[in-house]
């Protein structure tokens, strides 16, 4: 019977050790999940070779070119004479297209005259129009720089610095 005793006493401590074993095993399960979940949904997990190249595209410095001196037309609106003067600059990551923009300068200069003297006094008057207005010298200026051999979508924008009617 003392044997019996001796070896439920042995049991016990084996017992104690195993349970315990079992919970740090888990702890450290639960753990690595937790730790592996955030690192996924944190954005780490999604990212391969491919997403950084695009992400270091996206940080690119932008490179902003200034038509000087201001844009002034003038044009008609109902019999009276209306003027427009706009300080443009374009906006483009490409220090290749930079500079295609500056030699290319008279031609971009050209027409956007003639885009912006084609305008009306009305439509220019609401947001909707300058932003269509933007968006057609966008166009004229990308035609400019296709036209020339160079990469017309690295022009992203175009920026009215300055808009004033009369």
């Amino acid at each position: 019977m003392s044997e019996a005793v001796a070896e439920s006493a042995d049991a016990a401590p084996a017992a104690k050790k195993k349970s315990k074993l079992h919970l740090i095993l888990a702890a450290v399960v639960v753990l690595a999940c937790a730790g592996g979940g955030a690192w996924f949904f944190l954005g780490k997990g999604k990212e391969g070779e491919a997403g950084k190249e695009a992400k270091q595209e996206v940080l690119a410095p932008a490179v902003y070119v200034a038509f000087e001196p201001p844009f002034v037309v003038n044009f008609d609106s109902g019999g009276k004479a209306r003027f427009l003067q706009v300080a443009i600059e374009v906006m483009t990551r490409d220090l290749h297209v930079a500079e295609e923009l500056e030699t290319h300068k008279p031609v971009i200069r050209n027409d956007l005259l003639l885009l912006l003297s084609n305008q009306e006094y009305a439509t220019l008057s609401s947001r909707e129009g300058k932003e269509h207005l933007q968006h057609e010298a966008l166009e004229a200026i990308r035609h400019v720089i296709q036209t020339n051999g160079g990469e017309p979508e690295a022009v992203e924008s175009v920026l009215f610095t300055s808009f004033v009617m009369q």
